[in-house]
């Protein structure tokens, strides 16, 4: 029989966050400690084993925390004021790049969150990881016209950052927020220019919990997005989407891009350095660049290659499932052709008959997806038409179109919006192995299937050129595939 405390233990949100922090921290410290050893000299790397030896104390601390935290739950059925205390010590982590952690850190020393102070905390996250990333131009022989300048704007908004996550932390509760609070929220829109989605979600969660006088609301705009920070996997896939989107945004200005296309026969097939922090491939062209700018178009092509067959298969899915069966056979009949296609034969014949370029790549990915789409648009139109609020617009006298794009189809875009989620991330791969065949964006735009397929030639000499663009489209695809759960989670009314 489960006791009380046995209880608190197993619903315990933190209990979970700390072995999922702990569990990957350990995983990482696994890592470091084999690239602390130089197997081919029989030597020790200086810097690597220092890091090394930090994330290994973090780690040792995290499970003790661990222990610590499961013997309060059963014993006490809540955390002591000394153990919380210790999440101030995990918080320094952050200064090792361990977010693990460092975010539970951020969690333990408060004991009751909001979805506010969660935002502010991956907000001051990806700002940080953005100016680290930033300054390794510093040790490149110039850097851009605009560097100067973006870094200190940039750090004038970690700045605010900062002081948001005070004013976060000391004043938002769950039923809303001081009115001063919407001027603050303001400025944090406006500061998302930079690409910082966080700013973004946490100035629109402060001008509802500012402005609504509705408590239903604000509950369920509190509810939605518990869902999604207490999902670790979830908030860690959307923390990596954001700092690559912001990333692609702050590179115009903070890199060089140069260093990704212009060729350097003085630095060919050069070793992970400070001054290249990847590498340089056989052009001698600087590959963390084009990683980073490699970022740029496999976003664009994975947003813009869903988003087209999300409002085309959206807009015949919703015909198709509201009129008669005769226009639903029409339309569905039709796309059931298009569906017979495989997906990427599909593409390679566009990209063959008009040509290899990121347009075609697009156009190329979204004609085969609008059938998936449309389908499941119909579904969702045939189950919300029958409802009663529906019945009543068709009473009032509204038009049919007024019907479905007012009330139906706002209705049914959870399962769309969850779908394209999970969905970008097959964009991603497609655009990366189109690139790798010599089908997608052209040979010389820094592109992670491009870099991959120049990369695959030196496996055994410099594998690192394969392996580090390899790392960055699984990280993109499993970071949509993570956030693409926890959305479906959030929507789900059986997971309440």
């Amino acid at each position: 029989m489960v006791t009380k405390k046995q209880h608190a233990l197993k619903l315990s949100r933190e209990y979970t966050q700390a072995n999922f922090a702990g569990v990957l921290s350990l995983l990482v410290t696994i890592v470091l400690l084999f690239n602390s050893f130089d197997f081919e000299m029989g030597t020790i790397k200086p810097i690597a084993c220092s890091i090394f030896a930090v994330y290994a104390f973090f780690t040792a601390l995290q499970f003790f925390i661990i222990w610590r935290m499961k013997r309060e739950l059963l014993n006490l059925g809540h955390l002591k004021s000394s153990t919380r205390r210790l999440g101030y010590v995990q918080i320094i982590a952050i200064l090792t790049a361990n977010i693990f952690v460092s975010s539970f850190g951020f969690n333990l020393i408060k004991e009751k969150k909001t979805p506010e102070y969660t935002f502010s905390i991956w907000m001051i996250f990806t700002q940080l990881f953005i100016l680290v990333i930033s300054a390794f131009n510093l040790f490149k022989p110039y850097v851009s016209d605009t560097f100067l300048t973006s870094i200190g704007i940039l750090i004038v908004i970690l700045v605010l950052q900062v002081f948001t996550l005070i004013a976060v932390a000391k004043y938002v509760r769950d039923e809303g927020a001081p009115g001063w609070m919407q001027g603050l929220a303001i400025v944090l829109i406006i500061t998302s220019l930079t690409g910082n989605v966080f700013n973004f979600v946490l100035g629109i969660s402060l001008i509802i919990k500012t402005r609504s006088n509705s408590l239903s609301r604000i509950v369920k705009w509190n509810t939605m997005w518990d869902k999604i920070t207490r999902n670790s996997t979830a908030i860690l896939g959307m923390f990596f989407i954001i700092l690559m989107f912001a990333l692609s945004v702050t590179s115009r200005f903070t890199f060089d891009y140069d260093f990704a296309v212009e060729n350097n026969y003085e630095a060919l097939l050069q070793p992970p350095s400070f001054e290249y922090p990847f590498g340089t491939d056989n052009y001698g062209r600087d590959l963390f660049s084009r990683i980073i700018f490699g970022a740029r178009i496999s976003l664009i092509v994975g947003f813009a290659s869903t988003l087209i067959p999300f409002v085309v298969g959206g807009a015949l899915g919703a015909l198709a499932g509201y009129y008669s069966k005769r226009t639903d056979n029409i339309i569905m009949r039709l796309l059931d052709i298009l569906y017979a296609i495989p997906g990427i034969l599909l593409a390679i014949a566009i990209i063959a008959a008009f040509g290899a370029n990121t347009t075609n790549l697009i156009l190329a990915l979204s004609v085969g997806s609008i059938p998936t789409y449309a389908r499941t648009m119909r579904a969702n139109v045939m189950m919300v038409s029958n409802y009663e609020y529906v019945d009543s617009a068709r009473a009032l006298g509204a038009s049919n179109l007024s019907i479905i794009f007012k009330q139906i189809v706002p209705n049914s875009l959870a399962p769309m919006i969850v779908k394209a989620t999970l969905t970008i991330g097959t964009a991603v791969i497609a655009t990366s192995s189109l690139s790798f065949l010599g089908l997608g964006v052209e040979p010389h735009i820094p592109e992670w299937g491009n870099i991959l397929k120049i990369g695959s030639t030196y496996l055994e000499s410099n594998s690192y050129l394969a392996i580090i663009p390899g790392l960055a489209i699984i990280g993109l695809v499993l970071s949509f595939n993570f956030l693409g759960d926890g959305l479906r989670d959030a929507f789900d009314p059986r997971m309440d």
